[in-house]
Formats: structure tokens, C-alpha cells, sequence
């Protein structure tokens, strides 16, 4: 059958025809970030309520929206599972009303593959069909694929305002179970124009390290933004990423980033997701630089380990003095997610020449707390072990802790550290030290 026939056939009219197919109990996996299908979540929060819908599990990665479906009025109707915590879902994590399920990214790929995540309805935004009938994911890829073939039904929101971006993330319209149009806007993540004086520190402490030929994964936060800045001087960079933003277009059109010295993907700059501004989102469009993959190839340490002089950067929230990194959390509270962190950085100590870095400004709360402590707090999830962290950076440098003894690290990682917080921790740590040897 033609496409078209194909295409026209289940074309729906309204997006409550779309969600109608949704039923109490059903696991729905949607599209995050860029391509969260906003007005699909909020017709299946007012279905929920309209058709008195129980316990409809919403499984999402990043949330660039309102995380509307997480908030009170649908408790008992629709249960978040909430894959990385953000400013939408995070207080419904805090309260229990949603649940935090946290993963390598690199993992759940597999994990749709083998029936160990299953899904009753994936729904997503995607691109008109192009002239053979195929729509792309755009800007959000991550496990998308994997979760579209599981699905036992595939719901595509049709928005012209999705770009087309090249990659594996294009998927025939008779893959597809429901089409309905939609002229929503893309969500879009306000890009980092200005840094502050600490973050300048630590991208100039950062840019040292990186040398002429180095592939880069950097995240999209004032930190990165502010390393980039300092990289214009740098030949041949390549990037493979999970994610990457506005911050980065100076670099690309000014020829730094080129990927000349990749191995694998030469030439392109590779990422599972782009989360930036309606500008950027039309710079990619149609771009043939850019590389848009599953986070299965994105985020595997092997696949990340093929380019040499992999720098991966990863903001942290807190080191102790063994190594132990918290990246994911406030407290027990939890604020993000695990994410890729720990892929890149494995990937990137495997890398010839590569450097894994975790970075984080000395302080919080305006210069009263160390981020950097003798020992974390009793319940504080441990997202990279001491044996994966290698280069940590402050504002006031960086070290590798790779082969260091535990006095080494301790010594290193205090030298770091905001000058106020340094002879307290020196203290903290013989008596850490004493009752070791007890």
C-alpha cells in the first residue's frame, strides 16, 4: 500500500482520539526534552480525570515542560516514573507522588530490547513524513527507538515545528500506529549567554586539558559554556555527546569543531539529543554535520572509547575525600538523575589519551558549605565510584586522582578545595584515618 493511503488512514482528528486508546494500568513511555509531546500528556491528564483513568504509569527522561501529569490533582490516576528529576517532576519525586528510576542511559536501550522494560503505548514527536514515507524523531533520540518497537501501540504527534536532523531516528509511517497533527511549540532550554567569575575559573582550569584533536561530551550548563569560550584557539576538535546546546554553534562555525580527528564518525558531531533555543533548533535543521543516534551508541563506553583524547565533562554536586562523587542529589533529596555521566567517563578512561573530569564549584550556599567533604552525608547515592573518578576541578585547579593512595587523594582533592575549608578537612581526614586503623 502506498504510504499516503497508509499515512491518511490513521490520521486522527483531535489528540483525546489519539490518547483514547490509553487504558487504567497501561505503561506509556513518551518522548523528553525537545521531544516531549506536550499537548498528547495534557489531554491524557484531562482524560484521566474525564474517564477516571487508575494508575496510567508515565515513563520520562528529562522534562522541559511543566510536568503537568506529576502534579497532585492526578495522583492515583497517572504515576511518573521519572528517569532524571528536573525543575517539572522534582517536588512530585521529593513527595512521593512519582518515582525515581535511575539507569546508565546507555543501559535501556537493552532493556526494551529484551522485555526487562516493556511498553504499552510510546507517543512522541516526530516530523512529517518525508517523500518516502518516513518521519524523524528530530532532536530527541536517546531510547526512543528501542521503546517504539517494544510498544504494542505508537502514538506520533506530527509538528511541523520538529527539525529534521539527520541519523538512525527516522521511522516509516506503517511503523506507526496513530498520527495526529499538532502545531505545538518545541520545548526549548533558555541557552547560557554569561558566566559567572567561579565558572570562568573552572572552564579556563578545564580548557587546559583540553588539547588540539580531542573529542569533547560536555553537558549544557554555565560550566560547559564557559570551558567552550576558552577553546577557540584549539584545531580539530571533534564532539560525541549525549547532549549539546546553543554554546557550542560559535565553535562549529568558526571550523574548532570538525571532528578531522575522529575515528569513528569522522566529520560529524554525534549526539542522542539537542536542548537549546528556537534559533539553534533551526541551525541544526537539515544540517548534515550533525549526527543524531540511540543512546545505545551514544553513551556506550566502547563506542566512546574508539576516538582518542576523549575529554568527557560532568558536573558533580559533591567529592569526597576517597573519590566518591555525588552528582544526582541534595541530601537524600533527589535533583537530576544518573544520566551518562558514568558512560562517558568510562568511555573516556578507555580512551587513548582521554581524560574523565568531574567539576564543581568549591562551594554552595554562598561560600558556607565545602562541596568538597571529608566523608558524603549517610544516604547519599554515590553516582560515580571513587574507582571511576580520575581529573576533579575546581576553581582553584585540577587534579587526577588515577593510582593515587588514599592520603594522595585526600591531599589533592583538599587543595582544591575553597582555602576557608582546608585545615578542617586536613582534620577530619587523620580522624577518618585513626578510626581506620582501629
Amino acid at each position: 500500500m502506498d504510504w499516503k493511503k497508509i499515512y491518511q488512514q490513521r490520521m486522527v482528528a483531535t489528540a483525546e482520539e489519539a490518547v483514547s486508546h490509553i487504558k487504567s494500568g497501561d505503561r506509556v513511555v513518551v518522548g523528553y526534552a525537545a521531544g516531549e509531546p506536550t499537548e498528547l500528556l495534557n489531554v491524557l491528564c484531562e482524560q484521566s480525570l474525564k474517564r477516571d483513568l487508575k494508575d496510567v504509569f508515565v515513563y520520562q527522561g528529562m522534562c522541559l515542560g511543566d510536568g503537568r501529569y506529576s502534579h497532585p490533582e492526578y495522583e492515583g490516576h497517572i504515576r511518573a516514573q521519572v528517569l532524571f528529576a528536573a525543575e517539572g517532576n522534582r517536588k512530585a519525586v521529593w513527595e512521593r507522588r512519582a518515582d525515581f528510576v535511575g539507569q546508565h542511559f546507555s543501559d535501556i536501550n537493552g532493556a526494551y530490547d529484551t522485555g526487562v522494560l516493556t511498553c504499552d503505548v510510546f507517543m512522541t514527536t516526530m516530523t512529517p513524513p518525508d517523500e518516502r514515507g518516513y518521519c524523524s524523531l528530530g532532536l530527541e533520540v536517546d531510547f526512543a527507538p528501542y521503546a517504539l518497537r517494544a510498544a504494542k501501540y505508537v502514538i506520533a504527534a506530527i509538528n511541523p515545528n520538529m527539525p529534521l536532523v539527520y541519523g538512525e531516528n527516522r521511522f516509516h509511517v506503517s511503523e506507526i500506529d496513530c498520527f495526529v497533527e499538532s502545531d505545538a511549540p518545541i520545548c526549548e532550554m533558555k541557552p547560557f549567554t554569561d558566566t559567572d567569575p567561579v565558572s570562568r575559573k573552572i572552564g579556563g582550569h578545564i580548557a587546559d586539558l583540553i588539547e588540539d584533536g580531542a573529542t569533547l561530551q560536555m553537558g549544557t550548563g554555565k560550566i560547559s559554556n564557559a570551558v567552550l569560550k576558552y577553546l577557540e584557539d584549539r584545531r580539530d576538535l571533534g564532539v560525541h555527546t549525549e547532549v549539546f546546546s546553543d554554546n557550542l554553534r560559535p565553535l562549529i562555525e568558526k571550523g574548532v569543531v570538525n571532528g578531522a580527528k575522529k575515528n569513528i564518525d569522522k566529520g560529524k558531531i554525534v549526539a542522542t539529543m539537542i536542548q537549546g533555543s528556537r534559533q539553534f533548533y533551526d541551525y541544526v535543521d537539515r544540517n548534515e554535520m550533525i549526527l543524531m543516534m540511540p543512546s545505545g551508541y551514544t553513551n556506550n563506553p566502547f563506542n566512546i572509547a574508539k576516538n582518542d583524547k576523549v575529554v568527557a565533562l560532568n558536573a558533580s554536586i559533591e567529592v569526597d575525600l576517597l573519590g566518591q562523587v555525588n552528582s544526582e542529589a541534595i541530601g537524600s533529596k533527589q535533583f537530576s538523575g544518573v544520566g551518562g555521566q558514568v558512560d562517558f567517563l568510562r568511555g573516556a578512561a578507555a580512551s587513548k589519551g582521554g581524560k574523565p573530569v568531574n567539576l564543581l564549584p568549591s562551594t554552595a550556599k554562598g561560600g558556607s558549605v565545602s562541596r568538597i567533604r571529608c566523608c558524603l552525608e549517610p544516604g547519599t547515592p554515590i553516582t560515580v565510584s571513587r574507582l571511576d573518578t580520575h581529573w576533579v576541578v575546581t576553581e582553584y585547579g585540577a587534579v587526577n586522582l588515577l593510582y593515587k593512595s588514599l592520603d594522595e587523594r585526600a591531599k589533592l582533592l583538599i587543595g582544591i578545595a575553597a582555602p576557608q575549608f582546608r585545615e578542617q578537612l586536613e582534620r577530619e581526614w587523620f580522624e577518618y584515618r585513626k578510626r581506620m586503623s582501629l
